[in-house]
């Protein structure tokens, strides 16, 4: 009789080592930083998402399927709704311990981290082509100046901030690609012949910006010609230079955006570990 109940105060040592174990197999640190990590990621996804929305409404035209990548409204949309279906998948999964949602979160996020990595690498290796397929979009976006207020509103940032204008072609893409801007015939536009007022070299310290600075240029200006009024540099060639001389910031900014995936990456996968290492302590349990 001894034995037998020493026996059966064993086991149920061993059983509650063992329910111990089960509790503490997931860490609560792991479980809420992941939440909190994702739920801060859902809320960046959630607030481009309503920003891209309230800025298509707002233009009320949906441009064409060729047309996405030059429209900033719809690229908004797009990034924040993939970023808020993920972070979505990361707060319920880590709430829920669900670790299908789990994996998804953990699996999309390293594609996307590898996708970029392989991207960069491409980028830099063919960078010829990918100038040129910069230099396309480039005149798509001139082409669209008129139609889209987000899409002007960024050329003309662009134009000022870099002291360039247009693209391949410095000034004469807006001669060429734009139908306000042409130098056809046919053109009655005010702006023939014409480019932005972001092109336009300031005039010491305006007050009052001059809209109608970029007009009435001879269809055949030469850059020389045009230099004292207007700036000639290529925006295409503006960026790059500009990215020559800041890859130490450039650099900083792909970090900023490498670690916060993977410290995703990592939190998800340490806690779906966990998760697994207590579902089989649970059933080793139930065993008993």
């Amino acid at each position: 009789m001894e034995l037998g109940g020493r026996r059966e105060r064993q086991q149920r040592q061993q059983l509650r080592h063992r329910r111990q174990k089960r509790v503490t197999a997931i860490s609560p640190l792991v479980k809420y930083s992941l939440f909190v990590f994702t739920f801060f990621f859902w809320l960046i996804a959630g607030a481009l998402l309503g920003i891209g929305i309230y800025a298509r409404v707002e233009k009320g035209q949906v441009n064409a399927v060729v047309d996405l990548l030059a429209d900033p409204a719809i690229v908004l949309i797009v990034v924040g709704s993939l970023a808020w279906i993920l972070g979505f998948f990361g707060c319920v999964g880590a709430l829920r311990e669900n670790i299908c949602l789990l994996k998804t979160y953990c699996y999309v996020l390293l594609i996307l981290f590898v996708l970029q990595l392989v991207g960069a690498i491409l980028g830099f290796v063919f960078s010829d082509k990918v100038e040129e397929h910069i230099g396309n979009l480039v005149e798509t976006a001139i082409e669209k100046y008129r139609d889209d207020i987000d899409l002007q509103n960024l050329i003309d940032w662009t134009q000022k901030e870099f002291q360039c204008c247009g693209g391949k072609d410095g000034f004469k893409d807006w001669h060429q690609h734009n139908r306000y801007f042409n130098c056809s015939e046919e053109n009655l536009s005010r702006e023939r012949c014409g480019v932005p007022y972001s092109c336009c070299r300031p005039e010491g310290e305006e007050v009052v910006i001059n809209t109608m600075c970029g007009y009435d240029f001879a269809p055949d200006a030469t850059p020389t010609e045009a230099i004292d009024r207007i700036y000639i540099r290529s925006c295409i060639f503006a960026v790059a230079d500009w990215a020559r001389e800041n890859l130490f910031l450039l650099g900083g900014i792909a970090m900023g955006l490498a670690i916060p995936q993977l410290v995703g990456i990592l939190l998800s996968r340490v806690f779906i570990n966990q998760i697994q290492d207590e579902r089989e302590l649970a059933n080793q349990e139930a065993r008993l």
